[in-house]
């Protein structure tokens, strides 16, 4: 079991001392720092349970530190010290966001109900922000097909390891979902899920976000950054698309899964760092080796546990219950009676390539819910589901379109038409159309037709 951590900030050695030896004796671990400054730097660095914070500290007072430590996103628990307090100061410590005021002379009984008492108000919160977070998804790996239950499987045993995963699979087929599934099954499941995409975050920023940065003397503007690592210490860190992760990025995090530790840029103080990582791609990193593009090291060390989660037009079967599941869910949403599909509208949606996967049918579901009036969805309204533009046969106002134009136009409304009467179903559309199926896949991706676009 983890044990939790505590940060002493206290410019008097012997409480420093005592507080360590007490704290430890209980089974907690205990870093020290003699100024607010010294604090900061740390809490920059790793992450912490809680904070026991002296409010009477040279330089950089105990009031201000509070202020920073609350101002962070994964801010731990702070109980306030004083030998001089009073019952404004408490007052406004507690206002500021301390979980409680101690006052010198320390009794160590009481420092340490208080402490366990903080800490068990973390873990409070802490489980709560989970809840939160699982009851904004809702939705779990919804499906009976072959393929599916052996992805279970497989995600069964991986779970309790603290083995590397790396997980491949299309756009919206729900890689973040099976990484959030695996975390919650693991042993770190009440520490920190962290995320971080590396396709959303510019090279040049990508390691300060990542390993942090080291503040300088003058807090705030020197401020310490505390990275996503950090933040994930004990936890599990998720990288998205990491195919797209820089080069000096790529080095360094091959040195961490060695190491087991990292340096801030700018600092000469490596960091401990426990956490699981897993990562995805919905690019094939093999090529991306073959290109030069990604270190073939560092695939080979996050792809200890490999994860393939099949596409939706591989697994058909899946479709009726994912259409079950999430008709209920936005009609509940919405305040919406519940509606039902018919035969006709179904075979569409299994004959659909679906190439947004998951998050598509999400999508084309919701929209139903909130355009379709009636209680029965059919085929009829699968033409609502196309954006306008792919319809749209009119002239810019004030122009008129070239023959070319015009005639992809009308070759647009016409596929769309013959493929909503076809229900969806590509080789009945194509016989209709008199060509092949490659040729009318090729024509419809020139024209941009697709269910949602």
């Amino acid at each position: 079991m983890n044990r939790a951590k505590i940060l002493i900030i206290d410019d008097e050695d012997s409480i420093r001392s005592a507080l360590k030896g007490v704290l430890e004796d209980e089974g907690f671990e205990a870093a020290l720092a003699e100024t607010g400054e010294e604090g900061l730097r740390l809490l920059g660095r790793q992450n912490f349970d809680l904070i026991l914070l002296d409010i009477w500290l040279p330089g950089l007072g105990g009031l201000d530190v509070l202020r920073q430590v609350m101002a962070l996103d994964d801010r731990p628990q702070v109980v306030m010290i004083s030998g001089h307090g009073t019952v404004e100061t408490a007052v406004q410590a507690t206002k500021l966001g301390a979980y409680d005021f101690l006052e010198k002379p320390l009794t160590l009984e009481k420092v340490i109900l208080t402490v366990k008492n903080a800490l068990k108000q973390s873990r409070l919160e802490e489980e709560n922000i989970q809840l939160q977070a699982k009851l904004a998804r809702r939705y779990e790996l919804l499906g009976d097909s072959p393929a599916l239950r052996k992805l279970r499987q497989d995600m069964e045993k991986a779970a309790p390891s603290n083995g590397r995963i790396l997980i491949t699979g299309e756009t919206g087929t729900g890689k973040e979902l099976v990484a959030r599934l695996i975390h919650g099954r693991s042993g770190r499941r009440d520490k920190r899920f962290v995320e971080f995409n590396c396709a959303a975050v510019p090279p040049d920023m990508m390691e300060g976000d990542l390993f942090g940065t080291v503040g300088g003397e003058s807090p705030p503007a020197g401020r310490a950054k505390k990275g996503k690592l950090a933040a994930a210490d004990r936890g599990t860190i998720y990288f998205d698309e990491v195919g797209d992760m820089s080069p000096s990025v790529q080095a360094r995090l091959v040195r961490v899964i060695e190491d087991q530790a990292f340096l801030p840029p700018g600092s000469s103080e490596p960091v401990g760092v426990d956490v699981r990582i897993i990562a995805a791609s919905s690019k094939n990193l093999k090529e991306k080796i073959a290109r030069g593009a990604f270190r073939e090291d560092l695939f080979f060390k996050l792809n200890v546990i490999p994860l393939n989660i099949p596409p939706l037009r591989e697994r058909p079967e899946d479709i009726p219950v994912l259409i079950e599941h999430f008709l209920a869910r936005f009609a509940a949403d919405y305040g919406r009676k519940p509606k039902v599909m018919t035969a006709e509208a179904l075979r569409a949606f299994q004959n659909y390539s679906w190439p947004g996967n998951v998050s598509e049918l999400m999508n084309v579901l919701e929209r139903f819910i909130i355009m379709v009036e009636e209680p029965e969805i059919r085929t009829e309204h699968l033409s609502l589901l196309v954006e306008a533009r792919e319809v749209d046969t009119g002239a810019e106002p004030g122009s008129w379109p070239s023959l070319a134009l015009a005639r992809d136009r009308f070759e647009k409304r016409f596929i769309h038409q013959t493929l909503v009467t076809s229900e969806w179903d590509l080789t009945r559309a194509a016989a209709r159309l008199r060509v092949p199926v490659e040729t009318l896949l090729k024509r419809m991706a020139e024209l941009d037709i697709s269910l949602t676009n």
